[in-house]
């Protein structure tokens, strides 16, 4: 493994706060970035201080999105303050924020002005839409990006409300984007000497991710109808796939109303959106298990294994089950039938059963059989690191592997840990900085 990092040099501003910034700065730091995060002070990151575990000491939301990280205490309202930024700014290579539209312009840190201090700089935003858009001046968090983006319309049951997912598909997701930004554009500036402004809005980000999502959309337009999805087998305008009563095996899922679909992607409960028939199936230990179940995937190739591993032989050659066009109308009655088969099987015996036909499956994990998963810890997806207050605690490292990079996840900063450091490499002297901490400018 090398010693040097990619990013190695390349020193960042970071403004953000809560989540989708910091989970972006967060892997920039990772591959070697110096990620200076700028607090107020006194003050810090909001996330500081939310949802605590232990008192009075750094809460997990913000160790496990600030890992990496030197923290400089800054009070930009204060004329010593914006000195000290605009140092800073001459010195680095890159400023990230999500503040409020025109924030960092009332700061008196215009695009104009900070282009002045150093032609180079590349300002990184985190928005919640785009510049221009009709929304543009709501405030977005994570549940409004994912209704926004087109996630929570798609997400959920047919007789349910919109559902948004437990994964940060608005925050998280939204930084990842940023950083693909970022990086692209210092690569941009090795060719051009000049920096620019990237911008990525959580609505943008959400929607990419719906990707086939839209394109369900584009299908429905034109055709009227979804085939992979659960309401398809009685479409009443399409007889070669006759009405089929309800299956009694499964009571709460219930075919779509009547059967027909409207002019907009239905939401399919945990269908399959690929083309291969999918869904959630009860293990031995359902009833007080409420995670005791895998994800069964009906792929077309593996249609042979299927029947071979749950013991339905007769369904190879049956004109019924043979082709996936045949197979849909009966689809649920197939889940019945596998689930009938998995009664008596652990989620983890049935997968170790069903791997070895090469049926994509997996069980369904806990948050708690993550954390203690040896693979994960191996790995480094799983890492336990250090702190100077709240002693060690697990977070979630790198998903990225190098062959040549093994990023070393370290705790996150203190509040102002950095401070008289970052403020040294400015060229500050040890009385120039007590001046400043006497005027409360860090």
């Amino acid at each position: 493994m090398s010693s040097i990092k990619p990013l190695n040099g390349i020193k960042i501003i970071d403004f953000t706060h809560v989540q989708a910034g910091p989970a972006c700065t967060q892997m920039l730091a990772w591959f070697g970035a110096d990620v200076i995060k700028v607090e107020r002070p006194g003050a810090g990151d909001v996330t500081r201080s939310q949802l605590r575990d232990i008192p009075d000491v750094d809460a997990l939301y913000f160790t496990m999105l600030n890992s990496n990280k030197r923290s400089l205490t800054l009070d930009t309202k204060q004329p010593e303050g914006k000195v000290v930024l605009e140092k800073l700014i001459k010195e680095s290579d890159v400023l990230v924020e999500n503040f409020g539209p025109g924030a960092l312009d009332r700061m008196g840190f215009t695009w104009e002005r900070i282009q002045e201090l150093n032609p180079k700089m590349i300002v990184a935003s985190v928005k919640g839409f785009s510049d221009g858009h009709h929304y543009d001046d709501l405030k977005v968090y994570e549940n409004v990006a994912q209704c926004a983006g087109g996630a929570a319309s798609t997400t959920g049951f047919w007789d349910g409300p919109p559902t948004v997912s437990a994964a940060a598909l608005g925050d998280s997701n939204t930084g990842m984007h940023l950083a693909i930004g970022i990086l692209t554009a210092i690569i941009g500036r090795q060719q051009t000497g000049k920096g620019q402004r990237v911008a990525c809005a959580m609505q943008d980000a959400v929607l990419n991710l719906c990707r086939v999502k839209m394109r369900d959309q584009l299908r429905l337009d034109k055709l009227g109808y979804l085939e992979e999805y659960p309401q398809y087998p009685q479409y009443p305008q399409y007889p070669q796939y006759p009405q089929y009563p309800q299956y009694p095996q499964y009571p709460q899922y219930p075919q779509y109303p009547h059967g027909t679909f409207s002019d907009v992607v239905p939401r399919g409960g945990n269908a399959g959106g690929g083309g291969q028939p999918g869904w959630v199936l009860k293990c031995k230990g359902w009833q007080t298990d409420p995670n005791a179940y895998i994800y069964f995937t009906v792929q077309g190739h593996a249609w042979a294994p299927i029947c071979d591993a749950i013991g339905k032989p007769e369904w190879k050659t049956d004109p019924d089950y043979v082709t996936p066009k045949a197979r849909q109308p009966h689809i649920m009655d197939i889940f019945a039938t596998i689930e009938g088969w998995l009664a008596d099987k652990t989620k983890f015996e049935a997968v170790d059963i069903l791997r070895k036909f090469d049926i994509p499956c997996s069980p369904v994990l806990t948050m708690k059989e993550l954390l203690h998963d040896p693979s994960l810890r191996a790995s480094g997806s799983i890492v336990e690191v250090p702190h100077k207050e709240r002693g060690s605690y697990f977070t979630v490292g790198s998903p990225i592997k190098f062959s040549d990079l093994k990023p070393e996840i370290t705790g996150s900063p203190l509040l102002g840990e950095h401070t008289d450091e970052v403020l040294a490499e400015l060229g500050y002297s040890k009385d120039q900085i007590g001046n400043l901490r006497e005027s409360k400018a860090v």
